[in-house]
């Protein structure tokens, strides 16, 4: 007969999504999760899996939670470059109970060249933020916000890469004064 869980699922991947954020994959030891989520190897591996596809699970989490910010910081009503302002403002003043940086980031420069699932949930991720850095520029072009003569496409390439940027430096730096002088620079671009 089945025994019934002991513990919330949902809370145990979050713990997890933190741990292997704060430490990274290789670095994160299955005794460490166990630990960390207060859950009992066995029932991590029954629940979730082993350790990659427990962290592919954390990797898809973190997208959720991702979206679920975006959604509560930028509304419909947000012009573009408010819109933009406020991704790269939430990498610097991330939540209080996050750690710092980015989770897709640090698994792209930890796991990319090593993991082909990884490399592409990471590019899938990539992929899904610069296509909406491309919506709210060719929405800022309809409204007139934007020169209809900057090339979009190549302009959210530019501001993706930059958002990578300043995901890692907002984990190696507390000056928020010359991340935001960062940010200022970039959304000069938009003028």
């Amino acid at each position: 007969m089945a025994r019934n869980k002991e513990f919330d699922e949902k809370e145990a991947l979050k713990k997890a999504m933190d741990l292997f954020w704060q430490q990274g994959y290789e670095k994160t030891s299955m005794q460490d999760l166990v630990s960390h989520m207060g859950v009992h190897r066995r029932s991590i591996y029954d629940t979730f899996g082993d350790k990659h596809t427990l962290f592919i699970r954390a990797l898809n989490h973190y997208m959720e939670l991702m979206d679920i910010r975006i959604e509560n910081n930028i509304t419909p009503e947000s012009s573009a470059k408010e819109a933009i302002r406020t991704l790269f403002e939430m990498a610097i003043y991330p939540n209080a109970t996050q750690p710092k940086g980015c989770l897709a980031v640090n698994t792209a420069v930890e796991l990319s060249l090593l993991d082909q699932e990884v490399s592409e949930k990471i590019t899938e991720m990539f992929i899904k933020t610069e296509t909406f850095l491309f919506y709210l520029l060719k929405r800022g072009q309809e409204q007139g916000e934007i020169s209809k003569h900057c090339d979009i496409k190549s302009l959210s390439k530019f501001i993706h890469n930059s958002l990578i940027g300043i995901r890692v430096l907002a984990k190696t730096t507390d000056n928020k004064k010359e991340l935001e002088t960062i940010i200022n620079l970039n959304l000069s671009t938009l003028d």
